[in-house]
């Protein structure tokens, strides 16, 4: 793991596995939208309203990804003082965001026909709300820390540990508590859905996952680059002083 710890060399690995994994993804995630919306029959129960289930369920595990990966990097920085784990994890947060924001939002819009409302404050709704806002406050603590301690804080790395013990509950919540939402289709092993859902779903989630991965290597090699130009220009400007 220490091997990649070389910003150069995490930099040759990004240049050509980023556009790698954004390519298949995009393929992968749109041949199965296209399957999911307009090639799959309708379910017995549900109708045309299952379709949702092909961007809903991927964003939904990447939200959850997103900060697993957060924590991960936040464990790595705080036990072996990885050099690249606290970009890891910005790298990590706006996607994660974005997709919980995803989720959120086809949940809302999966949960009016199936529920009747476009809300309840159900166990796994308000958990996976409450993530959007974790994300909303690794990313604030994140940016005041990078600006009033050049990043040199743990407080980030923390918050991203703490943070974590949301994930379970999200997971489990649709067990532990009388839920509205669905239980689980797709457990270890074994999966209720037809295979003419469970393919395309499980399609869809591969595309989304190398996007995601794709996002979080471009926008790491993006903060390196804007570290590198801070700190020539630092080294610039005490140059200058110094004459």
């Amino acid at each position: 793991m220490h091997g990649f710890a070389n910003p150069a060399r995490f930099l040759r690995i990004a240049r050509w596995l980023m556009p790698l994994c954004m390519g298949i993804g995009v393929v992968a995630a749109t041949l199965a939208l296209y399957w999911g919306l307009f090639r799959a029959p309708p379910e017995r129960l549900q109708g045309e309203t299952v379709r949702i289930v092909f961007l809903h369920v991927p964003a939904a595990w990447l939200g959850m990804a997103g900060w697993m990966g957060i924590a991960a990097a936040s464990f790595t920085e705080l036990v072996w003082r990885h050099p690249l784990a606290g970009i890891a994890a910005r790298g990590c947060a706006v996607p994660g965001a974005v997709f919980t924001a995803v989720c959120l939002i086809t949940g809302s819009l999966w949960g009016r026909p199936a529920w009747g409302t476009w809300w309840v404050w159900d166990g796994r709704l308000t958990s996976m709300l409450v993530l959007l806002f974790l994300y909303f406050g690794w990313m604030a603590l994140s940016q005041a820390s990078e600006a009033s301690a050049g990043g040199h804080t743990r407080a980030p790395a923390i918050f991203g540990l703490v943070g974590a013990v949301n994930i379970p509950i999200i997971h489990y919540s649709v067990i532990w508590w009388n839920s509205q939402h669905q239980p689980p289709s797709i457990t270890m092993g074994k999966s209720a859905m037809d295979g003419a859902f469970l393919w395309p779903l499980l399609a869809a989630t591969l595309g989304f996952t190398l996007i995601f991965a794709g996002v979080v290597l471009a926008r790491m090699r993006a903060i390196l680059a804007d570290q590198q130009a801070e700190a020539r220009l630092r080294r610039k400007a005490m140059s200058e002083a110094a004459f």
